[in-house]
């Protein structure tokens, strides 16, 4: 009998014990190791900063790493054999490492954010490199890799030699949460859990243990049963006993909850660190400003973070030159185990000697180390069209105005459902159908909702900083109580006159949450016209605009911005700095946001000189505004509006300020309208959603491709005027980004939206609180409405052009009657429009602007749309002259036009004839003249009336319309252009 097939599996059984016994009472199998030397070169609340083999430290280069949060910092030295330090420094590097302890034992500890963990990296680096002196190549595994990257953009790599990450996620879009890819609905609802439950729960280190056997179960089942199977095989087990103890026991740590919920909320929800925005203190950063070189290891079986989120940092950065080394490894693999000792940490050594002693020369580079494609795994997102494709929001607003409230909600429902959106679009829209004369509704209130629910979010960044709802909030309380100390009543006409600036927010916020009438006076404007027309008596300016105020007669000055420091301002002038908000006593009529939505809120101007005219918005029309654009524009938490228009302006005051708002979106107030910087700001920022006005995109357009433009963040532009052919060219240049245009006439309460955005130059239709609006029969030459025996009006037929006019109380001021029904109200537009047979509206001018030719009456529109098409032409006007007519004659105009032409290109007469040869011969200009510029206003509206006043001036071509329909040189042009 052979006898060893017994003892065999006598003998297995008595190691299974022993090592069981082992197991079970030192938590383990007793290895031998021992961890590597290190000594702690500093001690901080945060963190320690650990320097290994400290007795024989090597010259080479200091090598910073980053454990992740939930993890120890002893992830880099888990045993020998798999020690990321102990290779490092055999290589002759200098290893550091960076330990945040475990929270549920450091005092506060569970109170950190993430804030407080990049602060503490970035000081890190000054202590490295301040021991060193040496610049310090950055490195980081998951979480503690995207520390290291917002150190470098927080830095703009200063003092960073290079950026070295581990599976670290970059789009939030492409990772997964618990094995679910992190969608919209999913990034929705962490948001919610982050504000309301995660800010206050912190995840005990068993917990975090848990939490990541949970994202991959069945490889941490399979792994417990391997060295359940094999527990009689000591000589097996040992070589893999440190990692298995470090993963199943002792290498998680708490992870406190207010570093949950901002990880989840700005980098799983919001995505900051694909599209910027994130905030360090009050720093606006963005991975865009990162200039050091990055090296990403991406795992090619890593189920947390997948390739494409890692690979994204080639797009987060475009300023970097970006590399990647691809192991065939999951998440832990790459940082912990022999694999890394094989694939990673060689690599590594190899980066640091190839940037360090070979000066990152390509043809030196390692031939592992491969440069990471920005387009790699990315395929470009569809435009985010404002709505869902085929929404019909008129027929929407119809059909609540004809259904109960049940039938309402359930349309609501409808409509939420249809945008993908439900969460954001149903309150906005259910908000707007509620919305009375008599309810109370206003600037201030939005503001005061915001600062009670979401305090520490970010109202509106500026020249780099951001602002939180809460320092908003005490700002213009602040104000509000200066304003009431100088005696600031409801109702009262308070003058603004101030360039973009926080104040000029903070002022028209204080005025409107005490129920005064912000007059938004302009700094480019008559200031005194239009403080008479605004009924002025007293004036908040800035520093800078305080002459122009006090220029103004009998108005009283008073000066906001510029912080309390002492300082002479002139006589007559009072600074409102100076007053001690704590020391103001509140009067008892004082009640906070008083405005109803019947209430005048804002005076806006337009026009020039005696052209000036005024324009009443009241808090409903103002908000009505701003519930439209947040809900067109489907805007959330997660968007950053960039506004260029000045807030005196409708754009900005009503579609930036108040879309954001009501969006419960970041505000991004530029000073300045700079194509240079633009992309930078976008980046900077995180700006997602792009206000404009007329033909403000045409810098951006015209100017050179920058780095920063590659796979940018911005998913809409919103706005107002554009042109049709500069439409084209925008969705042409930015094609992952979509326009949504608007028509408003404040004083008609009318808002049009082009939701689909497919009818390119379109206006759309009445979004949701919108007057009704009809495009009615009438007399282009005069305005006057077409009416039948009975003095009745008629609709127009499908795009026949008309006046737009909108449905008001019988008792509005100029009020049309007996328009399409006998006894009927409605409010001129001033607005020549057609209607398609789809409902859409498209603008054919305003009256104002048509010009009156001896052959009829003709819109510029026809006529720049066809010369703008020119690949040539950068801007086009087109404008009436009056014409040379005998005195007999009826006055008349002839339609001129004007145009610019881009860099580099030329135009000749030929291709200007072709262009207008589709128009008919009414339709197309009687000259066509290129400019070497166009004047526009200060919201980018060319100015007719300047070239209508400058017809005769030299032009650098001028083409005259033949009588055979071609264009040419007048002889005489042609002579002076010869030099005879």
């Amino acid at each position: 009998m052979d006898l060893s097939r017994l003892t065999g599996p006598v003998r297995q059984l008595g190691a299974t014990v022993a090592n069981a016994s082992e197991v079970i009472r030192y938590g383990g199998l007793l290895t031998g190791e021992l961890p590597s030397e290190f000594s702690v070169v500093a001690r901080r609340s945060m963190f320690r900063l650990r320097r290994y083999f400290p007795d024989d430290v090597n010259s080479g280069a200091p090598v910073l790493l980053v454990p992740p949060l939930m993890m120890s910092a002893d992830v880099y030295d888990v045993s020998p054999s798999t020690s990321a330090v102990r290779f490092l420094h055999e290589s002759g590097l200098d290893p550091w490492v960076v330990d945040f302890g475990a929270p549920e034992r450091e005092e506060g500890g569970l109170k950190r954010t993430v804030v407080d963990h990049v602060l503490a990296v970035n000081e890190a680096v000054d202590l490295v490199r301040a021991h060193t002196q040496r610049d310090v190549h950055l490195s980081g595994y998951s979480q503690g890799g995207m520390f290291a990257y917002q150190v470098a953009a927080y830095r703009r790599s200063s003092g960073i030699a290079s950026l070295i990450t581990f599976g670290s996620p970059v789009d939030s879009r492409a990772t997964r949460v618990f094995g679910v890819v992190a969608e919209d609905v999913i990034t929705e609802v962490a948001g919610l859990l982050a504000d309301h439950v995660l800010v206050h729960v912190s995840l005990p280190a068993w917990a975090s243990r848990f939490g990541f056997r949970l994202l991959d179960p069945v490889k941490s089942t399979r792994a417990r049963l391997q060295f359940l199977l094999q527990l009689h095989d000591r000589d097996a087990l040992l070589p893999r006993e440190g990692q298995r103890q470090f993963l199943d026991n002792n290498g998680y740590v708490a992870y406190p909850g207010p570093a949950i919920a901002e990880f989840v909320k700005n980098f799983l929800a919001h995505n900051r660190m694909l599209q910027g925005g994130f905030v360090i203190g009050d720093v606006m950063s963005t991975l865009a400003d990162i200039t050091c070189p990055v090296l990403a290891f991406v795992g090619s079986l890593d189920s947390i973070a997948p390739p494409p989120s890692v690979r994204a940092i080639a797009r987060a950065a475009p300023k970097a030159d970006t590399f990647e080394v691809e192991v065939p490894t999951g998440h832990f693999g790459m940082v912990v185990g022999a694999g890394a000792s094989r694939a990673t940490w060689p690599r590594v050594a190899d980066w640091v000697t190839w940037r360090e002693l070979r000066g990152g020369q390509p043809e030196d580079r390692p031939a592992a180390i491969e440069v990471l494609d920005v387009d790699a795994e990315f395929e470009p997102r569809p435009s985010t069209a404002p709505l869902h494709a085929g929404v019909d929001v008129a027929g929407y607003a119809v059909a609540v105005a004809r259904s109960g409230l049940g039938a309402a909600a359930g349309g609501l429902r409808a409509l939420a459902s249809l945008a993908g959106d439900a969460q954001h679009v149903l309150p906005r829209l259910a908000r707007l159908e509620r919305l009375t004369a008599d309810e109370r509704v206003s600037v201030g209130a939005l503001l005061e909702e915001r600062t009670r629910n979401n305090a520490a979010d970010h109202f509106f960044v500026f020249d780099g900083r951001g602002h939180t709802y809460a320092d908003a909030g005490v700002r213009v309380d602040n104000v509000v109580r200066g304003l009431l100390s100088i005696g600031v009543r409801p109702g009262e006409h308070v003058g603004v006159l101030m360039s973009t600036r926080p104040s000029a927010l903070v002022a028209t916020a204080a005025l409107n949450r005490i129920g005064a009438v912000a007059v938004m006076l302009r700094p480019d404007g008559a200031t005194a016209v239009e403080a008479r027309l605004g009924d002025v008596k007293r004036i908040i300016a800035d520093p800078e605009h305080a002459g122009a105020a006090r220029a103004a007669r009998k108005v009283s000055v008073y000066v906001l911005g510029g912080g309390g420091a002492p300082r002479t301002l002139g006589p007559g002038i009072t600074d409102l700095e100076r007053i001690t908000p704590a020391l103001v006593q509140i009067p008892e009529w004082y009640v906070p946001n008083p405005g109803r939505a019947s209430d005048l809120a804002f005076l806006l101007f337009t026009g020039e000189g005696t052209s000036t005219r005024c324009h009443r918005i009241t808090n409903g029309q103002w908000a009505r505004s701003a519930y439209g654009t947040a809900s067109a524009a489907k805007l959330s938490p997660a968007d950053t509006v960039y506004s260029v228009t000045p807030l005196h302006h409708a754009a900005g005051l009503l579609t930036s300020v108040g879309g954001a708002l009501a969006g419960g979106s970041r505000l991004a107030l530029a000073t300045s309208y700079d194509p240079a910087t633009f992309w930078s700001e976008v980046r900077r920022y995180g700006v997602t959603v792009v206000s404009y006005t007329w033909t403000l995109l045409r810098d951006l357009i015209e100017a050179d491709r920058v780095p920063g433009e590659r796979h940018h963040p911005v998913r809409l532009f919103v706005g107002s005027g554009m042109p049709t052919w500069l439409w084209l060219r925008t969705v042409d240049r930015f094609p992952t980004a979509g326009v949504l245009e608007f028509f408003a006439s404040s004083g008609e309460d009318v808002v049009l939206a082009n939701l689909s955005g497919r009818k390119v130059g379109a206006k759309g239709r009445p979004i949701p609180g919108s007057a009704e609006v009809a495009v009615v029969s009438c007399d282009l030459a005069t305005g006057e409405l077409r009416r039948d025996l009975d003095g009745v009006g008629a609709r127009c037929a499908t795009d026949e052009p008309g006046l737009l006019v909108a449905r008001c109380s019988p008792t509005a001021p100029n009020a049309l009657r007996d328009v399409l029904a006998p006894g009927d109200a409605w409010r001129s537009t001033g607005h020549v429009f057609r209607r398609d047979a789809d409902g859409d509206h498209w603008l054919i001018g305003a009256l104002a602007d048509l010009v009156h030719t001896a052959g009829g009456t003709v819109p510029p529109a026809p006529a720049e749309d066809a010369l703008g098409a020119l690949d040539a032409v950068e801007i086009v006007a087109a404008y009436g002259v009056h014409a040379d007519t005998d005195r007999d004659t009826p006055p008349a105009e002839e339609l001129h036009a004007a145009l610019v032409l881009r860099r580099g290109r030329t135009l000749d007469a030929p291709a200007v004839t072709a262009a207008l040869a589709g128009l008919s011969a009414l339709h197309q200009p009687s000259v066509v003249r290129v400019l070497p510029t166009i004047p526009v206003t200060t919201w980018w509206r060319p100015l007719r009336a300047a070239l209508r006043a400058d017809a005769a001036a030299d032009a650098l071509v001028t083409w005259v319309r033949q009588p055979d329909g071609t264009y040419a040189e007048p002889p005489k042009a042609r002579r002076r252009r010869r030099g005879t």
